[in-house]
């Protein structure tokens, strides 16, 4: 689950980023959300509001030693959806042995490589 310092911004930065979709009801709990499940390209991913008792987002810990990586079907698309919608480049794409790869951080401090794979010949 990812804790994000401001869960619906984030929900809304995800589906306009990565082409987000969510995939289940926003669970309310103390006047913020507990939890909410998207998916990009199948992969399905919880979310929630940061509860410091529960949960701490990248923000509040000054960092994350987690990094998520997606393979998608178009990684060109997804690179381009999420500069437009501010996310920081950490590694523009780039061939590597698994196929063609980008690394970005998101505002709320998760780290994201998308991959497509490429066929060889």
């Amino acid at each position: 689950m990812l804790a994000v310092h401001d869960a619906e911004s984030a929900l809304d930065f995800y589906a306009k980023a990565f082409g987000a979709k969510e995939v289940s009801d926003r669970i309310p709990w103390e006047g913020r959300i507990g939890h909410a499940e998207f998916e990009i390209e199948g992969a399905r991913i919880t979310l929630a509001d940061e509860f410091p008792e529960y949960n701490r987002s990248p923000k509040s810990l000054g960092g994350t030693s987690v990094s998520i990586h997606i393979n998608v079907g178009n990684v060109e698309t997804i690179f381009a959806q999420a500069i437009e919608a501010g996310v920081k480049v950490l590694q523009p794409i780039k061939n590597e042995p698994y196929g063609r790869v980008c690394k970005l951080e998101d505002p709320y401090g998760h780290v994201w490589f998308f991959s497509t794979q490429v066929t060889q010949k």
